[in-house]
């Protein structure tokens, strides 16, 4: 399975990246994700639903960073920790560039995990759970 969560997290890479450059297919981020998640961070858990209410929060995120500044998203590294054999936590260190006014890029690393789930085949994430993302940005300068 480790092999398919690497190529997984390859093709969300990509979708991330052709949505930062204003291509995004809703449709195709949607596909990454399972019928009902879960997210976790500093600000509380939420729960949702793949329906049209995610495709719209997803495309108000990537406008909100291009907005910001955000450049590209580049996965450093993945691991994989199985859980059984359908589901595991992808361990995702991410680097962030962001464009600034009046300064130089800046380049942000930061770990994502995610719960993935294998269903005949075809992987999806569940849930993930992120760090404090908004004291991040502050910290560099980026909002």
């Amino acid at each position: 399975m480790e092999a398919s969560v690497r190529k997984f997290f390859d093709r969300y890479e990509r979708v991330f990246n052709q949505s930062l450059g204003g291509r995004t297919d809703m449709d195709e981020v949607a596909a990454l994700y399972a019928s009902e998640f879960v997210a976790a961070s500093p600000a509380g858990v939420m729960t949702g639903k793949n329906d049209e209410q995610l495709k719209q929060m997803m495309a108000q995120g990537y406008a909100r960073y291009r907005a910001m500044g955000t450049k590209g998203m580049r996965i450093r590294d993945v691991r994989f920790s199985p859980i059984d054999d359908h589901h595991g936590v992808a361990h995702v260190a991410w680097t962030a560039t962001y464009a600034r006014r009046d300064q130089p890029d800046v380049a942000i690393d930061f770990d994502v995990h995610y719960l993935v789930q294998n269903l005949d085949g075809e992987l999806k994430v569940f849930g993930w759970v992120s760090g404090d993302e908004q004291a991040l940005l502050r910290e560099h300068g980026v909002t």
